[in-house]
């Protein structure tokens, strides 16, 4: 890398830290509760600790870092109770989500959604729950795409940075996948009928079986 292109100081340095950095909780690479010393996350991602510390500022106030008192930083554990409020929120949004996207979704769009729901039940005859849940948060994110909603996806992000540690994956558990895929397959038949009450109906039953999940 070109000396001038080194992300070492300044911005250009929280940046590229923010970016590994909650690339790496979202992922699981840093579970919760894991310490983050600024001194060895400087090392491993070739920044000042200046940058590192900018970088845990902005990631506490997206919610995914908490420092405490004379004893640093550390990634952020989410209870079960705050997953469910989360996700009680999640429902409001994209509900809104799928009726915009009943009216404003193309052909080719539709189209997507349907090859989506295909993928899923293919995934869940064979047994390929990561791949199921690869498939379903594809489902998700496209449906708030291709409602052109802006703010409330930019809401939704915030909100499912919280629940996508291994811990909150309903979709993960036992049995999940196969009781979930009819939820999901209806969503998208609510959505290609261009029926936007039926597509928040969809939403929000299934959304009502995840905070159930979620409490089990």
């Amino acid at each position: 890398m070109p000396e001038q292109a080194r992300p070492g100081t300044g911005e250009q340095a929280k940046q590229h830290a923010l970016a590994q950095l909650r690339q790496a909780i979202l992922r699981g690479g840093m579970a919760p509760a894991q310490r983050l010393v600024e001194n060895e996350l400087a090392e491993q991602f070739g920044v000042t600790r200046a940058g590192i510390r900018a970088a845990l500022i902005d990631l506490e106030a997206q919610g995914l870092v908490e420092r405490i008192r004379n004893r640093g930083s550390r990634v952020r554990g989410v209870t079960v109770e705050e997953a469910v409020a989360i996700t009680e929120c999640r429902m409001v949004l994209e509900r809104l989500c799928a009726a915009k996207a009943a009216v404003a979704a193309g052909d080719e769009q539709l189209d997507e959604l349907t090859e989506i729901g295909v993928a899923m039940s293919k995934a869940v005859a064979d047994g390929e729950p990561l791949t199921y849940s690869d498939l379903n948060h594809e489902l998700h994110t496209r449906i708030q795409e291709f409602s052109g909603q802006r703010t409330a996806v930019d809401l939704l992000e915030r909100l499912n940075a919280q629940l996508v540690r291994h811990r909150f994956q309903p979709a993960l558990r036992p049995g999940r996948p196969q009781r979930s895929l009819n939820e999901h397959l209806a969503m998208i038949e609510a959505i290609r009928a261009r029926d936007p009450q039926a597509a928040e109906a969809a939403v929000r039953a299934h959304l009502t079986r995840v905070i159930v999940a979620l409490r089990d």
